[in-house]
């Protein structure tokens, strides 16, 4: 493998790849790259990419998002991105599975990202009732497919009668289930237990920088 040390540029890039992906479990796009590395556009980010995955330094896939790999590195999950989830007013979909079985994409993450655990997929949130928990328009929340769930863990909630998935807390109650949003301008969601099938519960966020 040829060393990147004669482009001060490429060893930036891949120091900036390296911090990154420890910080937050998941490899940057071309345009943090830009940004984090004060390049002047995306096509020499790519460029140096280019460069580096010929040295074989990084690896990507074309077909998957946030694909770089650097190549000393082994503990990469591959995580399906199975569709998008309401965190607002619950989304129909069109069966009881909830989510496109088959990924739409995929994501490269670190094993500290999904925590070692086993069925991790991943869902795009629409809506902002999650807000107050940091989980906004735009951002992927990491599930880990359950049908339990404690009090106060956030979950996907299949509403049976409505035909609609959604995110939420979830609470039981004496004769009710309670789905409660992190935002302190909607109100919760009462629904009785026999009509709430869950899903999966969060174990983790990529946020929409």
């Amino acid at each position: 493998m040829k060393k990147p040390g004669d482009s001060p540029k490429r060893v930036k890039i891949l120091k900036f790849i390296r911090s990154f992906v420890e910080e937050r479990g998941y490899a940057p796009t071309v345009r943090d790259i830009l940004k984090g590395c004060s390049i002047s556009s995306t096509a020499v980010v790519q460029h140096h990419l280019n460069i580096l995955e010929r040295e074989g330094h990084i690896h990507r896939d074309p077909e998957v998002f946030r694909s770089i790999q650097l190549m000393d590195r082994t503990n990469i999950v591959r995580v399906p991105l199975l569709g998008s989830i309401a965190a607002g007013a619950p989304i129909p979909v069109p069966n009881s599975e909830a989510w496109e079985m088959e990924p739409l994409e995929t994501l490269d993450l670190t094993d500290e990202l999904t925590q070692g655990k086993n069925d991790i997929y991943a869902l795009k949130v629409k809506g902002l009732s999650m807000v107050d928990a940091l989980i906004d328009d735009g951002d992927i929340v990491l599930m880990q497919a359950a049908n339990t769930a404690d009090d106060g863990e956030m979950v996907a909630v299949w509403l049976k009668d409505r035909q609609e998935i959604t995110l939420k807390k979830f609470f039981r109650e004496p004769d009710q289930i309670r789905l409660q949003p992190a935002n302190s301008q909607m109100k919760p969601l009462y629904v009785d237990s026999s009509n709430v099938e869950i899903q999966g519960k969060v174990i983790g966020v990529i946020r929409n920088l």
